[in-house]
């Protein structure tokens, strides 16, 4: 996997996503930081995109390597999901994704919870 692929992904992602805090994912939750994220993933993250709309980090742990985005709205969130690459798996949160290799994702899923990804189907947990 390339993680220069996945990074540019994100940014293409973040420049055509709306700004404009409509379709939040509920009042009762509040947005994830990238940096709680990697906290309980046991990483410092080297944050990569920082825009208004998704943060995205690159963590290194025991686990693996992972890219960790968190996106304001759900609605962010979603077109993400609907243009993520069909070929890398994804582990989902409320309002965020972790992108790596399934092995590392199932490791990383421990720490985060959330629901792994894979093209366009549910993998249990």
């Amino acid at each position: 996997m390339t993680y220069l692929r996945i990074a540019a992904f994100a940014l293409v992602v973040a420049a055509c996503s709306p700004g404009d805090g409509g379709g939040s994912y509920g009042a009762a939750v509040q947005p994830t930081t990238v940096e709680q994220l990697a906290a309980k993933a046991g990483c410092t993250p080297h944050i990569q995109i920082d825009a208004s709309e998704l943060r995205q980090g690159h963590c290194e742990t025991a686990d693996g390597e992972f890219f960790l985005t968190t996106f304001t709205t759900q609605q962010g969130k979603d077109a993400w999901m609907d243009t993520a690459p069909e070929y890398n798996p994804h582990l989902v949160g409320p309002l965020w994704t972790a992108l790596s290799s399934r092995p590392v994702l199932e490791r990383v899923q421990r720490r985060l919870g959330g629901d792994l990804h894979l093209k366009d189907h549910r993998v249990k947990g």
